[in-house]
């Protein structure tokens, strides 16, 4: 997507005194000092007290977001597992939820026929997806449990499955890296990965810095943010787009959406690329991408383990 070559920095002083800052010259400042702006941002973070603790309470987003829950955003859901794993049903896979969040995508896949194990870090997403399976599948065999993708021992317990399923996770956990390689050990060999990584922009070291400052806000900072971003998010999609905001895919919803993006804490990324490459490593191939409409959203990827000759 060609964003707008004109000044998002327009001085109200003398040119020779401030002078304009295009968004050519911004994205190449970053880019050629990424290292050392990665550097000073963590050097703000610990001489402000930041901690690998600091992280954007997911749980309660997915409880708020449960509360709106239908049909048609199951349809939704399961009908995004249909169109990316390029599956009509899912009758008899196994699959692996990785941070189920609020459980949606879980039941999706259950509905479509899979055996589902789900679990998340946070302990009120664990609870969230409890919720949806009481309420929809209560007699189902789907297994829910509190882990961590970056604990191998725990790991260790669970054998290969047919679909490791990720959105929107692995780049929250403090070490996207060893995240996504613990999680792609357990798909099978011809075993499908299907994840979602935010994509690396030349703002994305900006948007870390605006998710640390969410995070580490009182309260009444954190409302007035989640009100003018909203705002600004649904203006910039709808000019941008052509699209309905409120219109979301895959059974999401606007509000919380915006409020997981401003918060989502800790935040990494990565290009397309880089996760082809670091895939291909381990034996996978890329069968199916999906852009994101905007700069810093999730690429979804979804890679097949090709069996070893």
């Amino acid at each position: 997507m060609e964003y707008s070559r004109g000044r998002f920095l327009q001085p109200h002083t003398h040119p020779s005194i401030l002078p304009t800052i295009s968004p050519e010259k911004a994205r190449k400042f970053i880019d050629q000092n990424e290292a050392e702006l990665h550097f000073l941002l963590l050097a703000i973070y610990i001489s402000m007290g930041d901690s690998k603790e600091t992280r954007f309470a997911f749980g309660q987003n997915w409880a708020d977001f449960l509360k709106g829950i239908s049909e048609e955003r199951i349809l939704d859901a399961e009908n995004s597992l249909k169109s990316m794993l390029a599956r009509e049903e899912l009758k008899g896979l196994q699959i692996l939820d990785i941070g189920s969040g609020s459980g949606l995508f879980s039941l999706a896949a259950h509905r479509l026929g899979a055996q589902i194990t789900s679990f998340d870090y946070d302990k009120d997403s664990v609870a969230c997806t409890q919720k949806i399976k009481e309420q929809f599948a209560p007699d189902s065999n789907w297994q829910i449990e509190e882990g961590s993708v970056l604990d191998q021992a725990y790991l260790e317990k669970f054998q290969q499955f047919d679909v490791v399923y990720s959105w929107g996770v692995l780049h929250h956990t403090g070490s996207m890296w060893q995240a996504i390689m613990n999680a792609a050990d357990k798909v099978k060999p011809r075993g499908q990965f299907f994840i979602a990584i935010y994509n690396k922009h030349w703002t994305s070291i900006i948007w870390k810095g605006i998710k640390w400052f969410y995070n580490t806000s009182p309260s009444f900072v954190k409302s007035t943010m989640n009100q003018v971003f909203t705002l600004i998010i649904f203006l910039w999609l709808l000019v941008s787009t052509g699209r309905n905001p409120l219109k979301l895919e895959r059974g999401m919803d606007f509000k919380h959406d915006v409020i997981d993006w401003i918060g989502g804490y800790p935040y990494e990324y990565a290009s397309i690329d880089e996760l082809d490459q670091f895939l291909a490593k381990r034996g996978f191939k890329r069968t199916n991408l999906k852009k994101p409409y905007g700069w810093t959203g999730c690429n979804e990827l979804v890679y097949t383990l090709v069996p070893q000759k």
